[in-house]
């Protein structure tokens, strides 16, 4: 498996959403990562169903969608109904996190964990041999365009040998403040999907900073 590109959404241009799932795709883009925000576990509103039913009509990759919510469990459906391939839930919001796994798994879809910057990777523990992927947080979710937390990295290798320590090879995806001049570290720590957003939406050209940060990592498939 290769690392992969997943431009983040939230960085994108909403009145022309269509033009610029295009143009990362055209780009190399692997998944299409889709962060939907309640206002309550994150201090941010983004996008629900209808917007991700909107997104898989047009998308020919799959959407990873990270959900940021006090009640996850509530929406796994109704994502799953609207068109996401994995869904991404928050260790810190879920007591019952095996249950919520199966749920997701049940739904035919990949079944991802994240952990906040806070959060320690122990947290992981109990459920490293139930996990499609894990999303290690590299800045305090709710907002795009902030600069990664240089500690990650170290998250990120933690991770991966827990993962493998638990015979686990469910890829660690990594989203916040990933951009041309880290990517190749963050890589190399052992992320396999870096979710990228206003490096690439913000670049003025989607395609062509997707094209590049590809060309960094080397090319990836979907996972």
């Amino acid at each position: 498996m290769g690392v992969i590109i997943a431009p983040s959404l939230l960085s994108a241009d909403f009145a022309a959403l269509g033009a610029d799932i295009a143009a990362v795709e055209r780009g190399g883009a692997g998944l299409l990562h889709v962060d939907v925000m309640d206002g309550h576990f994150v201090p941010n509103l983004s996008m629900g169903p209808p917007v991700v039913r909107a997104i898989r009509r047009v998308a020919t990759v799959p959407l990873d969608v990270h959900l940021m919510l006090d009640n996850p469990d509530a929406y796994i459906q109704p994502f799953a109904e609207a068109g996401a391939s994995r869904i991404t839930v928050h260790v810190e919001v879920l007591p019952h996190l095996h249950r919520t796994l199966q749920v997701i798994r049940g739904a035919g879809l990949k079944a991802g964990v994240a952990i906040n910057p806070s959060t320690p990777v122990s947290a992981l523990e109990e459920i490293a041999g139930d996990v499609d992927q894990v999303l290690v947080m590299s800045v305090n979710p709710g907002f795009g365009g902030q600069t990664f937390i240089p500690r990650s990295e170290s998250k990120i290798r933690a991770v991966r040998a827990l993962l493998d320590a638990a015979g686990n090879a469910a890829p660690v995806s990594v989203d916040g403040g990933v951009d041309h001049s880290n990517v190749q570290r963050i890589a190399a720590a052992g992320a396999a999907i870096l979710v990228a957003g206003q490096a690439i939406f913000g670049s003025g050209d989607a395609e062509r900073a997707t094209r590049e940060l590809c060309a960094l990592v080397g090319d990836g498939s979907a996972v």
